[in-house]
């Protein structure tokens, strides 16, 4: 097995065999229990080469204000689909703690590269919420500049994305420059062939890239033992000659731990690695779809008992780090968020015809400049014939 300099450099350091630097740990990662109280170190499902630091309470206490700032936006986002006021949305209820962590993990310099389901993870990094949803409500444009906050623009074809994270992290390591790409997915999009070719490739070339799998357990309505046998999404990893980690993806903590690493490692040239986080879409994957023509409510109820907000609630209410005060305050925070999302989109859009023509080249073809003539003329007709009647 070939190993990139870099990466063999950081094995050695662990101390440990390129098989156990490859392969996920045994089970997953995971720091706090479901009920919020912190595991002893025997039983996080960490081995030699896999241990992961508790991040310090500050770090924490900021990412739970942003779980329940994800919260209230999901809530939000859904009731302005059923006002009319967005065309669909694809809620992220119950997978707020990988939103959050992804965003957090990434310096400013950093790319990320999300689904149609990270508008959470796309707020997390900086983007105006309005801007963010821009896209759910049928407008023309993605609503946000990709280049101001280092966030492509949210992907609906599945694991395109992914090609275009590699194709960032090529160019910044042609061009010298200390950037990681975060690039993020669903288990779904690992049965595509997109994914077979970016990981290949950011493996080959040995790029700096975190591929992030959110593992919700369906594709849609296909469940994941209709994709794949193997033992995780993780260990697809040491196929491509990469590093593979699994973790509980309701735990923020451990969570944060994995992907700091991760994007550390990546960023120290050690090469591409795969984070698989196991979690669950608590709604139906959109408001067009019927979740319950494919899952039970005894399997949804199991999987609200793991939720990551009262986990990560109980968690710092134990410490005495997250006091009535401070609770009272992140609410406040995330209300003002929800707010900002009713009177943007509560407000129609100001459109101009014309933008159908402006933005398809840099220099407008013939064609074009003949159509939006064409388009410009009917238009003022139609205004003369107003003013006339």
């Amino acid at each position: 097995m070939t190993i990139p300099a870099e990466a063999q450099a950081a094995i050695t350091r662990f101390g440990i065999s390129i098989e156990d630097y490859m392969l996920p740990v045994h089970g997953q990662i995971q720091i706090l229990a479901e009920d919020g109280t912190m595991l002893p170190e025997d039983r996080r499902g960490s081995s030699p080469g896999h241990q992961y630091p508790v991040p310090t309470d500050r770090e924490l206490l900021e990412a739970y204000r942003r779980l329940v700032i994800g919260r209230r936006v999901n809530d939000q986002n859904s009731a302005l689909v059923r006002q009319g006021r967005l065309a669909v949305y694809p809620s992220s209820h119950g997978q707020e703690a990988c939103q959050v962590a992804a965003a957090l993990a990434l310096r400013e310099g950093d790319w990320m590269f999300p689904t149609y389901r990270d508008s959470v993870a796309v707020m997390t990094r900086g983007v105006d919420p309005v801007e963010a949803m821009t896209l759910f409500r049928g407008d023309w444009h993605g609503g946000y500049d990709p280049h101001a906050h280092h966030v492509g623009i949210q992907s609906t074809p599945l694991t395109t994305q992914l090609l275009h994270g590699v194709g960032v992290a090529h160019a910044a390591k042609l061009r010298g420059e200390d950037t990681v790409v975060l690039a993020m997915c669903g288990d779904g999009a690992t049965s595509e062939g997109d994914f077979h070719e970016a990981l290949n490739f950011a493996a080959v070339f040995n790029l700096p890239v975190v591929f992030f799998v959110q593992n919700n357990q369906y594709a849609i309505s296909v469940p994941l033992a209709h994709q794949t046998v193997a033992p995780s999404l993780a260990h697809k990893a040491v196929g491509y000659g990469m590093a593979g980690e699994r973790v509980d993806g309701n735990d923020i903590v451990a969570l944060l731990a994995v992907l700091d690493r991760a994007v550390t490692l990546a960023r120290a040239g050690s090469g591409p690695l795969l984070v698989e986080a196991n979690t669950y879409r608590m709604q139906a994957h959109t408001n067009a779809d019927d979740a319950t023509r494919y899952r039970n409510d005894a399997e949804v109820q199991a999987w609200a008992a793991k939720d990551p907000l009262n986990r990560m609630r109980h968690y710092l209410r134990s410490t005495g780090v997250l006091t009535d005060d401070v609770e009272t305050a992140f609410a406040g925070d995330a209300e003002d968020i929800a707010q900002q999302l009713r009177d943007g989109l509560g407000s129609d859009p100001t459109l101009d015809p014309q933008d159908l023509f402006r933005h398809v080249f840099t220099e407008p073809t013939p064609q074009l400049r003949e159509q939006a003539a064409l388009l410009a003329d009917e238009l003022a007709r139609d205004e003369l014939s107003r003013e006339e009647h």
